[in-house]
């Protein structure tokens, strides 16, 4: 996330605050699930080796509350993340289990609970620091879970720290612009502020009926008061970078001129990248 440009002349260094809790390496969503925690801990130790550190204030987050959660999401659905285990799955009744999408994609396992709380603090401490004015750019690597909807886990999504950074932000921001370049449509994102002029959404993701989420397509431009403030780019399968780059560049620099947003927030998917199991383009 990042607080509106610097003022042309200004030379200063943008204040850069990284948020890790070394913590969240030791869930594990279960043999051969592609999403796994530990890549964090993997990109923080690359952050330390390449002296990137020196170069940012870093902060183990506060974990994020009952309360925090409930922002957004509903109060049975965080009871039901706060209670479940792998032990009580079998106790439940499958219609509960359903009613929140957990399965193969979004399994429950140990410590899923304290999972949610770990990655969420980071974005909403970020999220706290920009709009206290200490911070120009916030940095959480264990975010960016943008699948997750109000009462339901989707795409191994659980809770949406995107939406909560968002929703804090908006506490002193009167525009934010969301830009997501994973791979997947950022449907839980979009969806929490469809209705909205507050928010514009923007998504380059793999175009497709067959492609998860199976949302986002060039039509689907918001509602209401949020009509034309969400944008999506269904994108073909083997992207590379000059191609990539022929869409994105413009479209940012338009949207940045016409929207004028007090903050940006984006959602980085790694998934995009060449070799990713669960992607199909080639970016660098």
């Amino acid at each position: 996330m990042s607080s509106a440009s610097p003022v042309p002349g200004d030379t200063h260094s943008p204040r850069v605050d990284y948020f890790y809790d070394e913590a969240i390496g030791n869930f594990h969503y279960g043999e051969g699930h592609p999403m796994r925690p530990h890549r964090v801990r993997l990109t923080h130790h690359l952050v330390v080796n390449y002296g990137l550190y020196k170069h940012m204030n870093i902060f183990r987050p506060r974990p994020a509350s009952r309360a925090d959660l409930t922002a957004f999401h509903s109060d049975d659905y965080i009871r039901f993340l706060s209670d479940v285990t792998p032990d009580s799955l079998a106790d439940l009744n499958p219609g509960i289990i359903e009613r929140y999408n957990m399965g193969e994609d979004c399994p429950v396992f140990d410590g899923l609970y304290e999972y949610c709380c770990t990655y969420t603090g980071g974005s909403l401490a970020g999220a706290a620091r920009l709009n206290q004015g200490c911070a120009d750019i916030v940095i959480n690597w264990a975010g960016g879970l943008h699948h997750a909807k109000r009462g339901e886990a989707s795409g191994f999504c659980y809770t949406n720290d995107i939406v909560l950074a968002i929703l804090e932000l908006m506490k002193t921001f009167s525009r934010v612009l969301y830009i997501d370049i994973d791979i997947h449509h950022g449907d839980g994102v979009e969806e929490a502020f469809y209705l909205t002029d507050r928010v514009l959404t923007l998504s380059f993701h793999q175009s497709g009926h067959n492609f998860f989420p199976r949302t986002g397509f060039g039509n689907d431009t918001g509602a209401k008061r949020g009509r034309g403030y969400a944008i999506n780019f269904p994108l073909s399968a083997g992207m590379d970078d000059e191609a990539y780059e022929s869409i994105y560049r413009p479209v940012i620099a338009k949207i940045m001129e016409h929207y004028q947003p007090g903050v940006v927030v984006m959602c980085c998917g790694a998934d995009s990248l060449s070799g990713d199991r669960v992607g199909c383009w080639n970016l660098s």
